[in-house]
């Protein structure tokens, strides 16, 4: 990852560029589909330029979404999954530059547990990816904004516990006790509204943590995308 350049203002059309992290294609090993469109709907309303970028990994395994069985004999590789929501148009990610963005968003989903973390395996003992854990410190070292919805909060623990970073994941106990076991700061959220930690630039909200419907869950990733762009 290209790190080299930490400009303040690496939009120069005014337009802002924000760049949604995806982890796969489907809620149970992948991005929340719901959730990563409707982060590319508010963001297109707003005006942005989006770079959809995800790792090119394997994932950890592959789920059947009809029954919620694992197949057992099939492998997907992240970034060609995440490619189906992103129309094609997609970056590795660790060949993205963080000077090139005003703004990340990494979209919720059990990928972000299980493929850019081992949350959904390992509960308060998880690590997370490396080259994803350096892209979010990179990030917050250059002062840009970031957004976490759902789940993927957990990865802003891994990454800026040790800064203190306050997120929510809305009201799971166990959920926050191990982002808290991170050195994190949980806040529990209701479902529409987010928790901005100004220090850090950093957004969260509970999204599909809470979300009943996909209404609801479209009330909480626009206000986390409008509280992001306003910090670009």
């Amino acid at each position: 990852m290209d790190i080299a350049s930490f400009a303040k203002t690496p939009s120069i059309s005014g337009m802002k560029k924000v760049a949604v992290i995806l982890s796969g294609c489907g809620v149970y090993d992948g991005s929340e589909i719901h959730e990563a469109v409707l982060t590319l709907l508010a963001l297109s309303r707003a005006g942005a330029e989006i770079t959809c970028v995800a790792p090119d990994i394997t994932q950890k395994h592959v789920i059947d979404h009809s029954t919620g069985t694992i197949m057992e004999d099939e492998d997907r590789n992240v970034l060609q999954e995440a490619a189906r929501i992103a129309r094609g148009e997609i970056q590795p990610l660790d060949q993205i530059t963080v000077s090139n963005f005003d703004a990340f968003i990494y979209v919720g989903g059990y990928g972000a547990a299980k493929n850019l973390s081992t949350f959904a395996f390992d509960g308060a003992t998880y690590d997370a990816d490396p080259t994803t854990v350096n892209l979010i410190q990179h990030v917050c070292e250059a002062k840009r904004p970031q957004g976490f919805m759902c789940i993927a909060p957990v990865l802003a623990a891994r990454a800026l516990g040790n800064k203190g970073v306050k997120v929510t994941i809305g009201n799971d106990p166990d959920t926050a006790a191990a982002i808290e076991a991170k050195g994190a700061k949980h806040v529990n959220c209701l479902v529409g509204a987010t928790i901005v930690d100004q220090d850090l630039k950093i957004v969260s909200t509970p999204a599909y943590m809470l979300a009943q419907n996909i209404l609801e869950a479209e009330s909480g990733i626009n206000q986390l995308v409008e509280d992001v762009l306003k910090m670009c």
